[in-house]
């Protein structure tokens, strides 16, 4: 574990939030003639967040705009919150932990763009994704090794349940 990750209290995650594009798919966006949408997600991240959600942390996605493949694959993965066509992130995100009764210091949020700022400065980890924009970037408290789509995910449900682990010991 790096000096990074290990400063960062994992183990008190019990919300991991994140964006969809960019963090969940590499960014990139498949329209085919007939207007319908495709996305590539990772099996890796996929089965990071099934471990997360088997181990009691609740997942949710907060996208900025609406996609059915995110809703076909959110009901594949059982994710617990899905939120689509948000672009206020940090309210969302805020909206919630009041929700589930939650405080900031039980979330990691995670994301790639601009409109991610808010909502990674309000949780306790905030996530970039290295190729995240440079705002981003300066903002969170960590940024994955693996790239959007590509692992990402799964490196933070790592540490997640990583440190779960350790204090179940």
């Amino acid at each position: 574990m790096s000096e990074m990750t290990h400063n960062l209290n994992w183990g008190a995650i019990e919300l991991f939030a994140m964006d969809v594009d960019g963090v969940l798919t590499d960014g990139s966006l498949y329209v085919s003639s007939d207007g319908s949408e495709t996305k590539r997600f990772s099996i890796i991240d996929g089965l990071g967040l099934v471990m997360l959600r088997e181990a009691g942390v609740k997942i949710a996605w907060i996208s900025g705009r609406g996609s059915d493949a995110t809703d076909r694959r959110a009901e594949e993965l059982k994710v617990d919150f899905v939120i689509q066509g948000r672009k206020d992130k940090a309210k969302a995100l805020s909206s919630l932990l009041k929700e589930l009764g939650l405080k900031p210091e039980q979330a990691a949020y995670m994301g790639d763009d601009t409109i991610d700022t808010e909502a990674i400065e309000l949780a306790a980890i905030g996530v970039a994704v290295p190729e995240a924009q440079p705002e981003l970037l300066a903002a969170a408290n960590y940024t994955t090794q693996r790239a959007g789509g590509n692992g990402a995910v799964r490196e933070v449900c790592n540490h997640i349940l990583a440190a779960r682990s350790q204090l179940a010991k």
